[in-house]
């Protein structure tokens, strides 16, 4: 896109028409063009580049203080239950009455998200999200919370999350257009590790001084950083996707775009996959400290920061990258499943909180790549119904996989649990890469003597012009 600054208003005219003035040559070049395979989407900007557009830094700064309060809630919400009950199990009903939404209705959410203008759905949704956050404060505070009461509540955050995801996920593009996306969905990334890392903390010393209730009530008062940025943003400055009439077959068009497309079409078989079975570890986890380790709370806690530590750490690292090509969300993918594996035979506490940081790191980089590969890999009108799907699969699996995963863990231990995962993330990895690889028309390349900026393994076209050479340049 032209233009000699990200605040520039005319920056998305002059993108969206060859006419428009101000278009410089550059930007009418094939090798420069809005896809997901130009040569500039390939090349790595700075670590915080997409932060000089101005909107996104009101979003940015409105999700730090968001997705700690958010942080702070599940905490809260989770010793809320379990000071109720006594029982892990009602801990995993709540979790799953916040995740079965997204599960069943995950794909009209997608379909919510291309039919209405994401920046006003967002302000619909957060406070939504800050209303029943309030709620839950009130019931808490004055002491006639129940059991019942907090799941009703999961249950109708899970379905406002429902449509916030997708219209979340697609409104970046918006504020930062193709050129910073890479970036910015890194970054959106490395604040969610941030606050993975505060909020929690902050949540223990808030229930200990005055109760659960108090967390949910910073958790509403945090929604407003969020709407407050949304109102506050420059709307000459956004480059809206225009909203699809409300016809018939929306949701099947959507499922059809993603089918016929095997650059977003594998990457959401592998996401499902990898969100379905490779990531359980608060299941895996509290095995893993009380039934290997033998180890108490303060030890638990500590992998979960170790984990924490390194997905921000991919996240920054994904930061500094330019958009993801399909070999590198495989490579990602398989080595996430091989360090679970390897963990699994991890021989005491401090090498496997090691090899956590390391799968935290692997982890976030398949997560951050998927989603900016599918949305730069997307048009417009498609960008809800896609990304709608990428949380239905990455996220909508936890109902299906937790449960398999907690009887592998019951019946033959933590270890063979955490086998497993890997063995069924790497293999999924692979398979996946091997398909685009043959549909791609690529084979591996083995050069002992690359030369000056050679590479000794690199897959290349089989022949001089691939049969698919979109897919091909994206892998």
């Amino acid at each position: 896109m032209p233009g000699n600054g990200d605040d520039d208003p005319d920056e998305r005219t002059a993108a969206e028409d060859p006419a428009a003035p101000g278009r410089s040559r550059a930007a009418t070049s094939p090798r420069t063009a809005d896809s997901p395979t130009g040569a500039r989407f390939t090349r790595p900007g700075g670590m915080f580049s997409s932060l000089s557009v101005r909107n996104y830094r009101y979003y940015f700064a409105g999700q730090v203080v968001s997705n700690t309060g958010t942080w702070m809630q599940r905490i809260a919400q989770d010793w809320l239950v379990l000071s109720l009950t006594g029982s892990p199990l009602a801990v995993g009903i709540t979790t799953a009455m916040q995740f079965l939404p997204m599960l069943l209705l995950g794909l009209f959410g997608g379909v919510l998200a291309d039919r209405m203008p994401k920046r006003r759905l967002l302000i619909a949704t957060q406070g939504a999200m800050g209303l029943l956050a309030a709620g839950l404060a009130v019931l808490t505070v004055a002491g006639v919370v129940t059991p019942y009461y907090v799941y009703a509540f999961a249950l109708l955050l899970g379905l406002v999350t429902v449509v916030d995801n997708p219209a979340r996920q697609a409104f970046v593009s918006e504020m930062v257009g193709p050129k910073h996306l890479a970036n910015a969905v890194s970054l959106n990334a490395a604040n969610f590790q941030t606050a993975r890392l505060v909020g929690p903390a902050v949540a223990g010393l808030l229930i200990a001084a005055v109760g659960s209730g108090w967390a949910f009530a910073v958790n509403a008062l945090s929604f407003a950083a969020v709407i407050g940025g949304l109102l506050a943003m420059r709307e000459s400055e956004l480059r809206p996707t225009e909203p699809i009439a409300r016809e018939k077959g929306q949701l099947r068009e959507g499922l059809r775009y993603v089918k016929e497309r095997p650059e977003l079409f594998w990457p959401l078989v592998l996401a499902g996959f990898i969100g379905t079975f490779g990531f359980n570890f608060p299941t895996l986890l509290s095995g893993f400290a009380t039934d290997t380790f033998h180890v108490g709370a303060g030890q638990y806690g500590l992998l979960n920061t170790a984990m924490a530590v390194g997905s921000l750490t991919g996240a920054l690292l994904a930061a500094r990258r330019g958009a993801p090509r399909l070999r590198g969300l495989v490579g990602a993918a398989i080595g996430f499943g091989a360090l679970e594996v390897l963990a699994a035979f991890a021989p005491g506490y401090w090498t496997f909180a090691l090899l956590l940081t390391l799968i935290g790191v692997f982890g976030l980089s398949f997560n951050t790549s998927v989603n900016a590969a599918l949305q730069l890999g997307t048009e417009p009108a498609m960008r809800g119904r896609v990304m709608g799907l990428l949380v239905l699969v990455f996220t909508g699996g936890t109902p299906i996989g937790a449960p398999i995963v907690g009887w592998v863990t019951a019946s033959y231990g933590p270890r063979i649990g955490l086998l497993a995962c890997g063995l069924v993330s790497a293999l999924a990895a692979t398979t996946v890469g091997l398909v685009l690889a043959r549909s791609a028309e690529l084979r591996l390349r083995l050069d002992l003597h690359p030369g000056r900026g050679g590479r000794v393994v690199a897959l290349v076209p089989r022949t001089p012009v691939g049969a698919k050479p979109a897919l091909a340049t994206a892998c």
